[in-house]
């Protein structure tokens, strides 16, 4: 598989903007936090041009809470992964978006966010995670998730400083 990327598109939280109304729309409060997250989060990053949002619920594996009235409008349950923090995936009807639902407290939404707000503020780490999706990408895939699994380190390295800093801050 062929890993296409893409120069930053201000159009992609314009995206993100309109999408997350519509998932408010559809959940009223029980979508607790809707956050923009993924390469197509950070300005300046290349990225594969799928808007990859976070959604927080009161509970993920609780699927009939919330899966019908994101089936209603047009998402389909693509990946239900219960031993990951509960982890659930819908894909928008033109599969580009990736909707990662999680319950509400689950550590992986901090880290999330926190690797985001980090390459949106520290340019350094942000054109070396660039560096690495680009050295990757010129490689062929059996599946996007092996491409996926091979920025783990870069990832792993620059989460470090977050915790590093954080530590620093307390």
């Amino acid at each position: 598989m062929e890993i296409i990327l893409e120069e930053y598109n201000p159009i992609w939280p314009i995206r993100f903007e309109r999408e997350a109304d519509r998932i408010r729309n559809a959940l009223g409060d029980r979508a607790q936090q809707i956050h923009h997250v993924g390469s197509t989060s950070v300005p300046h990053l290349c990225a594969k041009p799928v808007i990859d949002m976070l959604l927080v619920v009161a509970d993920s594996s609780d699927e009939s809470a919330y899966v019908p009235d994101l089936e209603a409008i047009g998402y389909a349950l693509h990946i239900r992964e219960p031993d990951w923090f509960q982890h659930r995936m819908l894909k928008s009807p033109n599969d580009d978006i990736n909707l990662h639902v999680f319950t509400e407290n689950a550590s992986e939404i901090n880290r999330m966010l926190a690797f985001r707000d980090w390459l949106r503020s520290h340019e350094h780490d942000r054109r070396k995670y660039e560096l690495t999706k680009r050295e990757l990408s010129k490689q062929t895939w059996l599946y996007v998730q092996h491409y996926a699994d091979a920025k783990t380190v870069v990832i792993e390295e620059i989460l470090d400083k977050v915790k590093n800093e954080i530590q620093r801050r307390l």
